[in-house]
């Protein structure tokens, strides 16, 4: 190691200059694709294209009648209509889209608002990567993303995982050129952008930032695949092959029922011109079921809701990084969590100090250590580094020790850093207090024991036994031993065989000067709101397990604390690292479903414990925040990254909690699943209007009259029905009733059999009350609904079928609202809720007025473009009050229902 190199760093003007200069350390985004390609993409739909065939042909017959016919210039609306049509579908899926996008823009600064500590007007401060510039002195540690490309100014066992780059997994780094690697791809003085620390701590110069990194010259910018196909859009695939075919069958029998129609009521002489009008008339008709009836919405109805739930989930602490992250939270079964910062706080504090030999003791927690504070908020002091030495140095401070004078007096020769193998981290100082050399040990207590000979066997037994009575009580321990030797070449010879054996070479000689100088309980505390989140959890039939590196006891605590775990659990449901490695894969499926606690877990215990549990049909989500967490964190259904973890946990990740708070984990499974049920919502209403829109038009075609509901009319109520009720019903906030139900199949079919029974029931009475309207405005003149008696004596001559504008309005306003009061009964559908609750419903609501509100307009100023007439204040009143009981059958059924 060579002595450390202090700095006071840039100065707020350099770094100001530097940026200037070398620019931002950001990567710039690839070139996106024009809004204007994107736009046009919406017209290679299928059924876009159909819907361009049916206006071209509509466009024809048009101009045919216009030129040879010598018809009015109005027979150019209902083509003009279709268009209109078809460029508000494309229209609003285009902005839908645009919007979604908009909603993943805030990714791209995820990993460039992580914290990296650096040395700047002489203070250690902690700033997001992306102020990172040319100059800058940044201080790594173990676990650190290396934010920028630089020089090492120092290197204490510093290995760099460069396998972004090179696929080199570890590569040693050191500033002794006697030390280089000269078969090494990059400089081993060198560190850059992208990889990470493995072990060891050190500093750098920062030399290129941004796009002038070896890793911008490499890479392209990060792009989000959320192409991928989930469960749900499986599910949605098949509906819509489902439906389609059912519309197909529906148009061919529109399209024979009007020509057996017409050939039964044509006049003796037979004229082609006005076959040919009638036949295209026909197929206009049975195009647009097809239009009406294929779900064309449930792609936009599932974008929006997702869209919708990722900037609520945003304001929730979850960022959601890849799409089908919130529909698959919804389907979770087991959630394997960490305890550190996810269950418990992370703000490490001493709670108890037993201070054995004081001499040394506030030196060794000092200079041991690769932590430090930043003050520059004097009321609330951040700890910079490992957050367990950070209290130890908090404590310190409580103790009125100034930590960075005491680092500042000794003189650090070497250092060997913590690792889960050894279980110590040792410090070869000069001590200002005494002027000897000292190794600082400080790790697991029944480790250090062995370099203190002289520690009798009664005072070791007092010692593990109070520190197993803290970790029964989840608190951290440590202890903390001296070794002292008059020589400096002595003390580099012992700490360099300590290094490579982890025992002293001469431990005889150093037996008289070593101390056991104390030990601390170190406690984390339980997070507030953590033992309801999970509760919550349970109770909805997810399963909760606790993978840490902690001791068993100290994690069987915390699962008692949070609810996980009980006194009644037996040993099967607890097991540590090594145990766990030791099942045979058999083995542990077996046993899986039982566990609740690994303790003493490694990097791929996770990962092993995730496939283990796929492979029992469990959705399995999973929490990591270090980069030995990545490869759990990509097995996992969903990958939940915490806030403060490091970029490649983050970047494995689907969602990154941006509190650490389960709480907020328990919020992304609600959001799923209420995501879930509103994507039913909107099935079940769109696919109930096409039940009664293709059976009214396909039983009008065999009763001898025209069409009910024209080709206008029919796009208008697509469009009201499809695109706005999928925005009225993939707005809707989530439920906490969801959480009172068993997790979903994950390939459980869409349409549960509540909701096919209410499809085809309510689809069945509708089109009943519908055709008992046409029978009745087929057989008799209505010119008002107050006169309707009096209408009763109009009886329509015999082969009258045509309807009047009047009656054609009536029976449209009355088949749209038919479906506007069903869409209150949708929205109430699979809640406990009685009456349809608005509160916290803004944009459903005004999407049903602006529905109700449109239906008025066009009645009233559609005219010829959509073959209606206006209709009187009377009529619009008697139809609401009319058509309201939909409402109230439905208020009434739920009602029966949940008493």
């Amino acid at each position: 190691m060579t002595t450390k190199s202090f700095s006071a760093g840039l100065t707020d003007e350099q770094v100001l200059e530097s940026r200037r200069v070398h620019g931002d350390n950001v990567l710039t985004p690839a070139a996106r694709e024009s809004l204007f390609r994107k736009f046009l993409h919406k017209f290679q739909d299928q059924l876009i294209i159909i819907l361009l065939v049916a206006a071209t042909l509509s466009i024809l017959v048009a101009c045919y009648e216009f030129f040879v016919l010598d018809f009015g210039v109005s027979i150019f609306f209902e083509p003009l209509g279709i268009v209109i049509a078809i460029l508000l579908a494309t229209g609003l899926a285009f902005y839908f889209e645009v919007r979604a996008e908009r909603e993943f823009a805030v990714l791209t600064q995820v990993n460039d608002d992580i914290p990296v500590r650096v040395v700047r007007n002489g203070h250690n401060l902690s700033v997001p990567r992306r102020d990172i510039v040319v100059g800058d002195f940044v201080l790594l540690d173990t676990g650190d993303d290396i934010p920028a490309d630089g020089t090492l100014l120092s290197a204490n066992s510093l290995k760099v995982d460069e396998s972004t780059l090179t696929g080199e997994p570890i590569c040693s780094k050191t500033t002794h050129t006697k030390l280089f690697d000269a078969e090494a791809t990059f400089p081993s003085n060198r560190v850059l952008r992208g990889t990470k620390v493995m072990e060891g701590n050190g500093s750098f110069l920062v030399e290129a930032v941004g796009d002038h990194t070896e890793n911008g010259r490499v890479f392209r910018a990060a792009q989000i695949d959320n192409g991928k196909q989930t469960p749900l859009s499986r599910q949605l695939d098949k509906l819509s092959v489902l439906v389609s075919r059912a519309s197909y069958v529906l148009a061919a029998l529109i399209l024979v029922g009007r020509m057996v129609e017409y050939f039964l009521s044509a006049p003796p002489t037979f004229n082609w011109v006005l076959f040919a009008g009638y036949l295209l008339s026909s197929i206009m008709i049975a195009v647009t079921i097809i239009v009406v009836a294929v779900p064309e919405g449930l792609p936009m109805a599932v974008t929006l809701s997702l869209a919708y739930s990722m900037r609520r989930l945003l304001k929730a602490n979850n960022l959601v990084r890849r799409l089908h992250a919130c529909e698959t939270m919804g389907a979770t079964t087991v959630i394997c969590t960490d305890k550190t910062g996810t269950l418990t706080e992370n703000r490490m504090r001493v709670a108890h100090a037993e201070v054995l030999a004081e001499a040394c003791f506030a030196e060794a927690l000092a200079v041991n250590s690769t932590a430090t504070l930043d003050d520059t908020d004097t009321d609330h002091i951040e700890v910079l580094g490992n957050p367990t030495e950070g209290a130890l140095l908090l404590w310190l401070s409580e103790q009125h020790h100034d930590y960075e004078a005491l680092r500042s007096a000794a003189a650090v020769v070497d250092q060997i850093p913590f690792s889960t193998e050894r279980k110590y981290m040792a410090t070869l100082v000069q001590s200002s207090v005494d002027g000897q050399w000292h190794i600082y040990l400080k790790g697991a207590s029944e480790i250090l024991f062995h370099f203190c000979p002289l520690l009798d066997d009664t005072h070791q037994k007092e010692i593990l036994k109070t520190l197993f009575s803290y970790q029964q009580r989840a608190f951290r321990t440590l202890g903390f031993v001296d070794i002292a030797f008059s020589s400096q070449a002595v003390a580099e010879a012992e700490l360099s065989a300590l290094r490579q054996s982890g025992t002293l070479a001469s431990p005889d000689a150093a037996t008289l000067n070593s101390t056991f100088q104390g030990y601390v309980a170190i406690s984390d505390p339980v997070r507030a709101e953590v033992p309801a989140a999970i509760r919550c959890c349970l109770d909805a039939g997810i399963g909760v397990k606790i993978v840490t590196g902690d001791t068993l006891g100290t994690a069987r605590e915390i699962g008692r604390q949070v609810g996980i775990c009980s006194d009644a659990d037996s040993a099967q449901a607890f097991i540590t690292g090594p145990e766990f490695a030791a099942l045979s894969d058999e083995e542990l499926i077996e046993r899986v479903g039982e566990l609740k606690v690994i303790a003493r877990a490694r990097p791929m215990d996770k990962k092993r414990l995730v496939e283990a549990l796929q492979k029992r049909g469990e959705v399995v989500a999973v929490t990591g925040d270090g980069t030995n967490d990545a490869p759990a964190l990509k097995a996992a259904h969903v990958g939940l990254s915490m806030g403060d973890g490091t970029s490649v946990a983050k970047e494995a990740s689907d969602i990154t909690i941006i509190d650490n708070s389960f709480s907020s984990i328990v919020n992304a499974v609600m959001w799923g699943r209420s995501l879930y049920k509103n994507i039913q919502r909107f099935i079940l209403f769109q696919l109930t209007v096409n039940v009664a829109a293709c059976l009214i038009v396909l039983i009008g075609s065999f009763m001898g009259t025209q069409s009910p509901l024209t080709v206008t009319q029919m796009l208008w109520v697509n469009l009201i029905m499809d695109s706005f009720a999928a925005v009225a019903l993939a707005s809707l906030p989530p439920s906490a009733d969801v959480m009172k139900e068993r997790p979903r199949a994950r390939e459980a079919f869409i349409i549960t059999p509540a909701m096919r029974w209410n499809i085809l029931l309510t689809g069945f009475a509708f089109t009943g009350i519908l055709l008992v309207a046409l029978y009745v405005l087929k057989h008799f003149y209505v010119y008002s609904l107050c006169s309707l008696p009096e209408s009763f004596s109009l009886v329509r001559a015999t082969g009258g079928n045509l309807l009047s504008d009047y009656e054609l309005s009536l029976f449209f306003t009355f088949f749209v609202l038919l479906q506007f009061w069903n869409l209150f009964n949708a929205r109430s559908f699979a809640t406990s809720q009685v009456w349809p609750r608005l509160r916290g419903c803004r944009g459903f609501f005004l999407i049903a007025s602006f529905i109700l509100l449109g239906q008025v307009l066009i009645v009233s100023f559609g005219g010829s473009l959509f073959s209606v007439s206006p209709l009187s204040l009377s009529d619009w009143l008697l139809l609401l009050a009319a058509t309201s009981v939909v409402l109230w059958v439905g208020v009434a059924l739920r009602a029966v229902w949940k008493s």
